[in-house]
């Protein structure tokens, strides 16, 4: 029994006429798009509907995964788990037959609305159990991309996930390939508040799924004893970044990422996440010591021979005109490539740009001390691609980022000077290389390259425009670089406030010529709009409360004060805005300290007596504080959140035991109150 869908026919032999599995009224919605839209209004659709599902099955940034992956175009292809298509359209495009098994109808029809004009694929409807007897056994290529966790719900045995990969080897055939993409159960994304993805709970993987459920993920280690347990010795870790399922880089073994790469963290599309830590700054310790393998988000798994790619990064969060995608190859003889392709027909002509870039910049750097990274236009009957050099030294940005780590100020501004005069030469060349930021300059002793120039104009472009918009995107990138003066660097290249608003405006004119019409990913994260929970700032505000109602005494004797000789007074607040002190000092207490609260604020003194006597506040011998006088002179105010009053009890009459009684009244203020109050007094004195 079939029907046909366009060209695509779907196998219902095995169906069992409902479908188990379902999302409910989101597969309509899929559905009614799939029918009436075309694939190409498809972004429009999803920034209109600001929906994960619509996002998630739609996007198609979803192919990233697979798509690196080299195919000749005859290879017979297995996808388990096709679900709405979300990756059956880039398959099709790329090999000769594709057969795809799936539980669900309504999706299957999903997928075949969406790839009607695919001749070459066939969908089987009904569970795998049931199918898979029937499935040839000489598949080139077998994908279970974000199915393989679910292998106990497809098996139901004791050892699901060894049953589910024997089974799928037998359908392989010799020299082919397996290739599975999960989650990483100890994703960095899961410790740093990320809900586990299959299960919308906190912290799922990481506790083993004590609590249970139906889905399991793994850790690299867990997978390989998966393999070894079902006889594979061959196979081969990627590791997409973010993860999966919106990938935009894919590192190695052979290329792991370097410290200062993975900032693109922020990508809870799905449902609300929590906030725990900087998990850029996490991976930077993770990079440096070469632990990405493990605490990756997740892993695309290659069961067979790998490939000679070891990198891709994709640049399809753009204008058609510009998608592309970067790869780093290794071949068998151990020559390094980088090559840059087209994504799709209109950004051909932004490939062969590069090359015409290269020569032209070439020309103008032609006697200076910057190096352009010779490129070569490679086309074939069905290919089109430039390659590149691949140099082994260190990005700038990087040796820039050391500077600051180890407060070479002076150090950094040397570099930042040479950086100016290497990249200014002939700067009344009608050429510039727009994007000749940091992270593209390569560094190798005293030979400077710039490579990735593919923002290349042919017009004359200010020097110091391109240094402000390097710094600019230098700083953009990782707030930990915000311990630069920007202000020493503006007066450096003698940019004033309202040249730097113009570039500024500049770099947001540019950002929209790249992307089109499209929007980011990370502006459509905002438009879906699930929210980022920040802990910590809850309890800085819970400590801030609990500190709140009490005042803190320091005692002096004869070494300063110190945290240590310190103590708080929890009743000493008579509502939120009077303070009743009395205390208890014996007579070794040289100076006794007041911290009537961890806010700015103002406070008038009331009472403030040593043995029943008035403390004289204007004897400046006796009585300092921190704030600054208003009138009356017992009422002062207080532009920070330490404020003290101290006092010199080794200028007044003391006993071996003494009595200090205060009474305070207090107002809690916004430290930018704070300040302008006590600019005004400054201006009245």
């Amino acid at each position: 029994m079939t029907e046909q869908i366009g060209k695509i026919k779907l196998d219902l032999t095995l169906y069992p006429g409902e479908d188990f599995y379902c999302d409910g009224q989101v597969e309509d919605e899929l559905l009614e798009i799939t029918k009436n839209y075309a694939e190409v209004e498809y972004p429009r659709i999803i920034e209109e509907r600001a929906s994960w599902p619509v996002l998630y099955h739609l996007s198609r940034q979803r192919e990233n995964t697979v798509d690196w992956i080299p195919m000749r175009g005859d290879e017979k292809v297995l996808e388990i788990g096709s679900g709405c298509g979300a990756i059956t359209g880039v398959l099709a495009r790329k090999a000769g037959q594709v057969t795809c098994v799936d539980l669900s109808k309504k999706r299957s029809m999903i997928n075949a609305y969406r790839h009607g004009e695919c001749d070459n694929v066939t969908i089987h409807v009904g569970n795998f159990k049931d199918i898979e007897p029937t499935l040839p056994k000489d598949f080139d290529y077998i994908f279970l991309i974000g199915v393989f966790e679910y292998g106990q719900s497809y098996m139901g045995s004791e050892n699901p996930f060894e049953e589910f990969l024997r089974i799928i080897m037998k359908h392989l055939k010799r020299g082919g390939r397996v290739v599975i993409a999960i989650e990483n159960k100890y994703g960095l994304k899961y410790f740093a508040g990320c809900k586990e993805d299959h299960l919308g709970t906190y912290f799922s993987s990481i506790e083993n799924y004590a609590r249970g459920g139906g889905v399991r993920t793994f850790s690299a280690k867990g997978l390989e004893k998966l393999f070894a347990a079902c006889g594979i010795k061959k196979y081969h870790f990627y590791y997409p970044y973010p993860d999966y399922k919106f990938m935009t880089h894919l590192y190695s073994d052979d290329y792991l990422p370097k410290k200062g790469e993975l900032l693109n963290n922020i990508r809870n599309f799905d449902r609300e996440r929590m906030l725990l830590f900087d998990e850029s700054w996490a991976f930077d310790g993770i990079a440096e010591d070469n632990l990405f393998s493990v605490f990756a988000n997740s892993y695309l798994v290659v069961i067979g021979n790998g490939f000679d790619i070891k990198y891709a990064k994709y640049s399809n969060d753009r204008a058609p005109e510009y998608c592309i995608r970067t790869e780093i190859w290794k071949d068998k003889a151990g020559v390094t490539t980088v090559k840059k392709h087209p994504l799709c027909k209109e950004a051909k002509e932004h490939i062969r740009g590069m090359a015409l870039a290269y020569d032209n910049l070439k020309k103008r750097y032609e006697g200076g001390s910057l190096e352009i990274n010779k490129c070569d236009l490679h086309e074939e009957e069905n290919a089109l691609w430039c390659s590149f050099e691949f140099l082994e030294g260190r990005p700038l940005s990087q040796i820039l980022d050391e500077c600051l780590e180890k407060d070479e100020q002076e150090r950094f501004h040397a570099l930042f000077r040479e950086y100016v005069e290497r990249t200014g030469y002939h700067a009344d060349y009608p050429v510039a290389d727009f994007d000749l930021i940091f992270g593209n300059i390569i560094v190798q002793g005293d030979i400077w390259t710039a490579i990735d120039y593919e923002w290349t104009f042919g017009k004359q472009v200010d020097t110091k425009e391109l240094a402000f918009r390097s710094i600019y995107c230098y700083l953009l990138e990782n707030e930990k670089r915000n311990k630069l003066n920007l202000d020493l660097i503006l007066e450096e290249l003698k940019i004033t406030p309202e040249e730097a608003e113009y570039y500024r405006e500049q770099e947001r004119e540019f950002q929209k010529f790249v992307t089109g019409k499209s929007r980011s990913m990370i502006e459509i994260r905002d438009l879906i709009g699930n929210r980022l929970l920040q802990p910590m700032k809850w309890l800085e505000k819970l400590e801030a409360g609990a500190l709140a109602g009490r005042v803190q005494i320091y005692e002096d004797r004869g070494s300063g004060f110190s945290e240590d000789a310190s103590y708080f007074v929890s009743d000493a607040y008579q509502g939120e805005q009077e303070i009743e002190l009395e205390l208890k000092v014996d007579g070794n207490v040289k100076s006794l300290r007041i911290d009537p609260a961890m806010d700015a604020c103002t406070v008038r003194i009331v009472e403030l007596t040593w043995n029943g006597t008035k403390i004289p506040l204007q004897n400046k011998k006796i009585f300092t504080t921190n704030g600054k006088s208003l009138k009356p002179a017992d009422a002062m105010v207080f532009a920070t959140k330490d404020p003290n009053l101290c006092i010199k009890l080794s200028e007044l009459a003391t006993q071996p035991e003494n009595i200090l009684c205060a009474k305070l009244e207090i107002a809690r203020l916004p430290v930018p109150i704070a300040e302008a109050m006590t600019a005004s007094v400054k201006k009245l004195i």
